[in-house]
């Protein structure tokens, strides 16, 4: 990570203040959404950005703003805007930003700070807010001239977007805000896409053809490339099996002819013994990441491995790797899949029909007994009922694990939740800038009721601006997840996860003004799927579910993914 200054030849412009830069370049850019909550240090900005033509959305807390337009850039493809002053507006946005880096999301994140005068003298609300994150962005400025500044916003959206997208930091002191400046610095934008050579094409193309149980294995990469159609082609071109891993759901459509589900930690038996059996491991935009792996020193232990990804530091980082392919997934894949066709026949029949037995033998029997809520059911159901036009802005915890396994996505656009950093609180702001995104899908907040208190000021926001979000509230009084852990793995010690003392939340909707009811038994779902869903304005459904209910399967840690933990709840 780098403090850039750009040094490039000026041209003349209208005389303006560094804080009606920054609006103007935002503008001239094409943002038209930004979220944010302001304060002293970014005041000027704030006076400038009123009667622009760019929509402020004020949320309650700069985390929630940073979760939304987290959330945009997923569901748009754009790149996402927050905005917070100096000290603890910068501090609250932490927790977005490393959501951001740690889930590959393009973002630039600006901030005020105090005048350049009092830097370094502990000024009031002075943080070293560059030094705070200098691990968690692409890429950061402090400016020093307001000259600088529409260079510098456009090269923050090339870095945010290009290559391995991420966050990116834009701090800017009080005094350069108010700085007026007659010249501008001007970007050009680089080329910088790196391809692969067509030998390193033909050794995964020769490498595929001579596999007998191979198995593409997918990740938020595809989606983050723009190349979702080319790893369709792929699949159905060849007939391999496809796993993905949880921030690629939606690639391969759930419920598609070789599509196992999610390999992992809860994934399907299907999709990890596949995994573990297989003989070469396509991977396309990847990391092997810990909770997709399980034990790494045994996973898919006679693989051979291509890995296609545009972020090199990641070739051969956990595995190593027969044929690396680096470089944008887009035209790799596509050149793999010219070279394909052009040679012969893969014959993968026989090991595609076996996995697909056994997927079928792993079907979800939803008929629980009792007359309480099965979660996995509802979101079954949920997903059923709303159609292929279904955005899941799932927070963390065992419900997260459940709209996993159990939602069906028809595009990796339609799941949206906090994979790599797994932040509580992320659901509702996540549903906010997932709505505002596209206004025309079936945006559903799913949440649980440790997550929906970290961040449950955003109802306002959800009232404010009359979003017709939908919001799945799944409460079992307890902190699920941790206490599944407890359970099997510290010896029933179920320490600090009892949230029996929740308030009554459809008091609570009610008071931030929004339309609420209760579902406490299953005979009851059906028809509260159905308010939810035809409900013209924001909504939330109450959704008691049993404390004792268990996410499966799961395997357990320090275990290699073949070793599953199977239960009936």
């Amino acid at each position: 990570m780098t403090v850039s200054t750009i040094q490039m030849p000026a041209h003349e412009t209208t005389a303006q203040t560094g804080a009606s830069l920054v609006v103007s370049t935002l503008e001239r850019m094409g943002v038209d959404v930004v979220f944010g909550y302001p304060g002293g240090a970014i005041m000027p900005i704030y006076d400038a950005i009123a009667g622009s033509g760019v929509r402020h959305y004020l949320c309650r807390h700069e985390q929630g703003a940073a979760f939304a337009a987290d959330a945009y850039a997923r569901t748009s493809g754009k790149v996402g805007v927050c905005m917070a002053t100096s000290g603890p507006g910068a501090t609250n946005l932490v927790t977005g930003i490393a959501n951001a880096m740690l889930d590959s999301v393009p973002m630039v994140c600006i901030t005020g700070n105090v005048a350049q005068g009092v830097m370094g003298t502990d000024a009031f609300q002075e943080v070293d807010i560059m030094g705070v994150t200098m691990p968690l962005v692409k890429h950061s400025y402090l400016v020093r001239d307001a000259a600088d500044i529409p260079a510098i916003i456009e090269e923050a959206f090339h870095i945010a977007r290009s290559g391995r997208p991420g966050p990116v930091l834009i701090d800017l002191p009080k005094d350069i805000q108010f700085q007026t400046t007659a010249e501008t610095r001007a970007f050009h934008l680089p080329n910088d896409n790196a391809i692969a050579d067509s030998a390193s094409i033909r050794a995964a193309a020769d490498a595929i053809r001579s596999a007998k149980r191979p198995i593409i294995y997918i990740g938020g990469g595809a989606k983050i490339s723009g190349a979702v159609e080319t790893v369709r082609e792929f699949a159905a071109m060849t007939g391999i099996p496809q796993v993905s891993t949880l921030n690629a759901l939606g690639t391969i459509p759930t419920g598609q002819d070789n599509y196992l589900g999610m390999l992992g930690m809860h994934g399907t038996r299907a999709a990890n013994d596949a995994v573990q059996a297989s003989d070469l491991l396509i991977v396309v935009g990847a990391r092997f990441d810990d909770r997709a792996t399980g034990k790494l020193a045994e996973f898919a232990p006679n693989a051979g491995v291509i890995h296609f990804d545009v972020d090199a530091s990641e070739i051969g980082k956990l595995r190593a790797v027969a044929v690396p392919v680096v470089g944008d997934l887009k035209p790799n894949l596509e050149a793999l899949n010219r070279e394909l066709a052009a040679g012969d026949t893969i014959n993968v029949r026989d090991w595609s029909d076996q996995c697909r037995a056994q997927m079928a033998q792993c079907a979800v029997d939803y008929n629980a007994p009792g007359d309480g809520v099965f979660a996995p059911a509802l979101l079954y159901q949920l997903s059923e009922m709303a159609g292929p036009s279904f955005i899941a802005a799932c927070d963390v915890g065992q419900h997260q694990m459940w709209v996993a396994q159990h939602c069906a996505f028809s595009r990796p656009q339609a799941h949206i939740t906090s994979g790599g950093l797994g932040a509580m609180g992320f659901g509702l702001p996540a549903g906010i800038g997932a709505k505002l995104a596209d206004p025309d899908a079936c945006v559903v907040t799913i949440t649980g009721d440790g997550g929906v208190m970290m961040n449950i000021q955003e109802l306002a926001t959800v009232n404010r601006f009359k979003i017709p979000l939908k919001i799945v509230l799944l409460d079992n009084s307890r902190l699920g997840m941790v206490r599944q852990w407890q359970e099997f793995f510290f010896e029933r010690n179920f320490s600090e996860i009892d949230l029996s003392d929740n308030p009554d939340f459809v008091k609570v909707a009610e008071a931030f003004g929004i339309e609420a009811f209760r579902i406490d038994h299953k005979d009851q779902v059906t028809d509260g799927l159905k308010r939810l869903l035809e409900t013209d304005g924001p909504i939330l459904a109450h959704v008691i579910i049993n404390p004792e209910d268990n996410v499966w399967p799961l395997v357990p840690p320090g275990k290699n993914n073949s070793e599953m933990m199977e239960g009936s709840r």
